[in-house]
């Protein structure tokens, strides 16, 4: 009888998983998918554990954790290059920003996107990946910049993100119409601000790889409070008479490393401003363009902190300037703890100095207080200067720059000229201060 009973249970059990089995068919086959158990909707199915039952799950869930992308296609972006695709970027941006699971936000190859100022807003839910495969075109109607005249495109307030150019991506600022209306082409325009062309503000945890950027309206790259930042394999161009177009501008950001990247502009290759820690320079090529600057710091009598700044490898060549520092005469602060290692300098004018008496406007008065320089360190580096002078050291008479140490320089054609500045030399060193200087 037990054997009996035993085999009756087994039957039971099998005829209602057949029958829960066709249940499930039935409503397969109703509504949500094709005979075959393939599903047309987004849906996912879903173990509920507190009760063991197999339900159904909107991917509009806010549990999904799938990953999608966001392709600004999807929201009619034309990519004609002709046509406005402002409005259909930013539906884009919404909705990847807003998706649940990580996101892309993809910008498809092989077209043209023509944009107006565009701000991309965080934070966002999970976006990963800003994806730039085809081309961001600016708009060089002036007039579409009214209510923003400092930004073209801005990405702000988003952590754990990846911007990749791929092979194929492209900024394009199509700067000529604002470097035409410059004063300092054209003497007699008012001098006033331009966009710069990508803006990244107050992000955390930024990796940005293989883009391409060129012609910026003015500054090509700002990298602005932003912290633990990675920038490889970025290509920066703008020709040599385009004013203010510095490729990569960095200010109130700490760690952040460049490396594997070719900067030729009108301006700065790499600009350094206040608030920037712990940013580490590698291989790099620049040129044409203003060289690497740390500063201006000091301006309208301001306070500057800026340490923690490494160059190591980089190629200069026919730039106007190597690696400078320069401070306004007014300013207070520090500038500390530099070192510029392993550079390779070919014709360049102004291959070292250090300026505490940087002065753009076209009076300067003498002033008292500097921004203090110290423990600078320059290391390996050769070539040779386009100008009498390869070695300048312009210090403040109240604030002398100390701890200057030059180890096996060797720059041909120019002489050293130092000025209230605390030089120390190892190995190598050509050309050198001379003795005649104040060396405090």
């Amino acid at each position: 009888m037990a054997r009996c009973s035993e085999l009756l249970a087994i039957c039971l059990c099998i005829l209602l998983m057949l029958s829960w089995c066709e249940a499930l068919s039935s409503n397969v086959d109703d509504g949500y998918g094709h005979e075959d158990g393939s599903f047309e909707s987004d849906s996912l199915l879903k173990l509920n554990k507190n009760d063991d039952v197999l339900t159904l799950i909107s991917s509009d869930d806010n549990t999904t954790s799938a990953s999608s992308t966001v392709s600004v296609s999807d929201f009619g972006a034309k990519g004609d290059g002709k046509t406005d695709d402002t409005q259909a970027f930013k539906k884009a941006w919404k909705k990847a920003c807003s998706t649940n699971g990580v996101s892309k936000f993809l910008v498809p190859k092989g077209k043209t996107y023509l944009l107006k100022s565009t701000r991309f807003r965080g934070p966002c839910k999970s976006l990963r990946n800003f994806q730039i495969l085809g081309t961001l075109s600016a708009s060089t109607k002036r007039s579409d910049y009214k209510n923003d005249k400092n930004h073209w495109l801005i990405l702000e307030d988003v952590n754990n993100l990846s911007i990749d150019g791929g092979s194929t991506g492209i900024i394009e600022g199509n700067g000529k119409i604002w470097w035409q209306n410059s004063c300092k082409i054209d003497k007699s325009k008012p001098c006033t601000k331009a966009p710069t062309a990508l803006t990244l503000y107050n992000l955390k945890k930024l990796n940005v790889k293989n883009l391409r950027v060129k012609n910026a309206q003015q500054i090509q790259i700002s990298i602005e409070k932003c912290n633990n930042v990675k920038v490889k394999n970025v290509a920066i161009t703008a020709p040599d008479d385009s004013p203010n177009t510095d490729g990569i501008h960095i200010t109130n950001t700490q760690n952040i490393q460049i490396s594997n990247s070719e900067i030729g502009t009108g301006d700065d290759c790499i600009s350094i401003e206040d608030g920037s820690q712990n940013v580490q320079i590698n291989d790099l090529t620049c040129g044409p363009g203003h060289g690497i600057s740390i500063g201006s710091l000091g301006d309208d009598n301001s306070k500057a902190y800026v340490s923690g700044i490494n160059v190591d490898g980089a190629k200069l060549s026919s730039t106007d300037n190597g690696v400078r520092i320069k401070t306004y005469q007014g300013g207070s602060g520090t500038a500390k703890n530099i070192q510029f290692q392993n550079i390779r300098m070919e014709n360049v004018k102004n291959p070292i100095i250090i300026d505490q008496n940087y002065c753009d406007k076209e009076k300067c008065e003498q002033q008292e207080s500097a921004v203090q320089v110290s423990n600078v360190v320059y290391r390996n580096i050769s070539g040779t200067s386009a100008t009498d002078v390869a070695i300048t050291f312009n210090c403040s008479e109240k604030y002398p720059c100390k701890g200057i140490v030059l180890e096996n320089v060797n720059i041909k054609g120019g002489t050293a000229s130092c000025k209230n500045a605390n030089v120390q030399d190892q190995g190598t060193v050509s050309p050198r201060c001379s003795s005649n200087y104040f060396l405090m």
